[in-house]
């Protein structure tokens, strides 16, 4: 993981417009839309307003009247993992979901449009990790970033990095990658900024789960948020503990979502 800073004007600052590549927003479809708002609502100190609802009832969580995430409700009829989903910027969803056809990943919701908001496609790399896709419109994503209550980090975890980390390259048009010295790990970035982590892990991955991509969200006190998510009724899946880049611990919801936390180094 790297400290990751927004691609227009100074952390904690609303945003402009992402570039292509950059992480630019993050979902979670639920089950219960109600009890998430409120667990997420309590932890994060969100506030909630409807957004589009092409894929079913949707609200965009907001700190201090800017957006930083969205929370969708799931069909009861369907079966899909709770999960979030981080979504990356393109100028034309189109032509990067062809690509991502292309390069063996596939594309299982969309392309298609959230009226004035912009353009979306959720798709997969081909060794399963799901992931979405914005063209921005009137909606350019996370208005947000750098404070606590948004998302500040995104990591995929998977078998290698070898291979995926071409289909990242050649899908969203990463020019620069930093591979790690100590370990199977690769830092993307765009325009000289970090902005995700690829972290090839063999056999350790967790067969339950397969690839994945990871959000952490900044909190103020990492210990105090995790008293916090068990008294709400999530589940604390790694202690808190000391890192490089801050205090880090993982987590889940009460409906299964697992997310991490970070707070910064004092």
């Amino acid at each position: 993981m790297t400290e990751a800073g927004g691609p227009d004007g100074p952390i904690g600052a609303p945003h402009a417009r992402y570039a292509p590549g950059t992480p630019c927003w993050v979902s979670l479809m639920a089950h219960g839309l109600t009890a998430t708002q409120e667990f997420y609502g309590e932890l994060f100190g969100w506030e909630f307003r409807p957004g589009p609802e092409q894929l079913g009832p949707y609200v965009r969580a907001a700190l201090d009247g800017l957006e930083v995430a969205g929370i969708g409700q799931l069909p009861p009829d369907r079966h899909l993992p709770v999960a979030w989903t981080p979504y990356f910027a393109t100028d034309d969803v189109d032509a990067t979901a062809e690509t991502v056809r292309l390069c063996g990943g596939t594309i299982g919701v969309g392309p298609l449009d959230a009226p004035d908001a912009g353009r979306l496609a959720i798709g997969s790399d081909p060794s399963g990790a799901v992931f979405g896709l914005w063209q921005a419109a009137g909606h350019v994503g996370t208005s947000l970033t750098g404070v606590p209550g948004t998302a500040v980090w995104n990591e995929l975890t998977t078998y290698e990095t070898a291979g995926v980390r071409k289909f990242y390259e050649t899908v969203l048009g990463y020019e620069e990658t930093e591979p790690s010295a100590d370990l199977d790990y690769v830092t993307l970035y765009v325009g000289g900024h970090p902005v995700a982590g690829i972290h090839g892990v063999g056999a350790s991955l967790p067969r339950d789960r397969g690839p994945h991509w990871t959000t952490y969200f900044e909190v103020a006190d990492a210990d105090a948020a995790l008293a916090l998510v068990e008294r709400l009724g999530g589940q604390v899946l790694e202690p808190a503990h000391d890192s490089p880049h801050g205090r880090v611990a993982a987590v889940a919801d009460p409906e299964g979502a697992r997310f991490s936390l970070i707070q910064e180094p004092r």
